[in-house]
């Protein structure tokens, strides 16, 4: 049996996004995962992989950490002696990617979106490319989400087998077409970290004006709480401007009741999980204008495009939804399922996999 090392930062997207990828590589190799314990770890462990626990700072800017990192990859590659590696996000693509040249074993790396340091520019986003074009330079494949993340790192780097990807993919089975709710009531949601890049303070904005001049809305908030906005959520909750949920394990269930999902992100997304998942249930969806998001939407058949961190566009476009007829409020929705399913099934991302791995093995 082939030795596969996964290597990730986050237990909550390993499984939720490439559950399918490890259900298949178990069947006949030995799969092994280095990444932070959490809770769905047992989850993955139950699919066959073999845990390796690995502390990653995932924001942290400390070199010293970063470097104990990277040391701690090489360990492991030399105990597990892979045939091949598989890193996603960041530290697992840089410092995995840099161990596993050193160590000349193959790999594959997943660019999951840039990254405010890249995004921001500066010292921060030099020193980004420059680890960037040590560990990706000999990659066996780098797979891009979006073509801009593309067109970007591949302007700047030379790299020699990379391949553009519907992001992770939808699992068209878990998020299935549901019945459209009547719109007696317009229940919007967000989804996502509370957090300023992910546009939370444009999503209260608006709900605060939508909440005023239109009684039969409700403005929903899924997420865990990042930053100082717990209080002021809070006050909005009580007030009934906003309804927040917390954090949730399966929000298929809120899809059931909702008519739009908002995401007036401006954080450099490697392709938008949550419109995915939004559209493929057939909810229409109103998000910003930027990589990651904007492939998508048509704007106007299946959602609205908005400029980013434009409060008033984005009430201009959730008023022109609001005044749609129920029938063209479902078609949106219908129209986005179909996109989905032509265009972002999870098969086409595992496909891809498959094939790149079967090729090094």
């Amino acid at each position: 049996m082939a030795k596969i090392l996964i290597l990730a930062n986050n237990d909550v997207g390993l499984y939720n996004f490439r559950k399918e990828l490890i259900e298949e590589l178990v069947k006949k190799n030995e799969v092994y995962i280095s990444l932070p314990y959490g809770d769905l770890i047992p989850k993955l462990e139950e699919l066959g992989c073999n845990f390796i626990d690995t502390p990653i700072s995932r924001r942290g800017t400390n070199p010293l950490t970063d470097i104990k990192l990277f040391l701690n990859y090489l360990s492991i590659i030399k105990e597990i002696k892979p045939d091949v590696v598989l890193t996603y996000t960041i530290k697992p693509n840089v410092f995995g990617g840099m161990a596993s040249r050193m160590s000349t074993v193959p790999y594959i790396a997943n660019i999951t979106g840039l990254g405010t340091a890249v995004e921001n520019g500066g010292i921060l986003q030099s020193i980004t490319l420059f680890l960037y074009k040590i560990s990706l330079k000999k990659a066996n494949c780098v797979f891009f989400q979006n073509k801009e993340n593309r067109d970007f790192i591949t302007g700047k780097i030379k790299i020699s087998n990379h391949r553009l990807i519907p992001g992770s993919g939808v699992n068209l089975e878990q998020y299935s077409l549901m019945d459209y709710p009547s719109d007696e009531v317009v229940n919007f949601l967000f989804i996502a970290r509370v957090m300023k890049e992910k546009g939370i303070d444009q999503y209260l904005e608006a709900a605060e004006y939508i909440k005023g001049k239109y009684s039969n809305t409700e403005f929903h908030i899924l997420g865990f709480c990042e930053g100082d906005y717990e209080d002021s959520l809070k006050e909005l909750h009580d007030i009934g401007i906003i309804r927040y949920h917390g954090m949730q394990s399966d929000v298929r269930e809120f899809y059931k009741f909702s008519h739009c999902t908002i995401h007036p992100t401006y954080y450099p997304e490697g392709m938008s999980n949550v419109l995915l998942e939004s559209a493929a249930c057939g909810r229409p969806i109103i998000t910003t204008n930027r990589s990651g998001c904007r492939e998508i939407v048509d704007d106007g058949v299946n959602g609205y495009i908005v400029e980013q961190k434009n409060s008033k566009d984005l009430i201009k476009k959730i008023e022109s939804f609001i005044k749609l007829d129920y029938n063209s409020k479902k078609k949106m929705g219908l129209e986005g399922q179909k996109k989905i399913e032509r265009e972002f099934d999870r098969k086409i991302v595992l496909k891809a996999y498959i094939n790149k791995i079967n090729e090094i093995l």
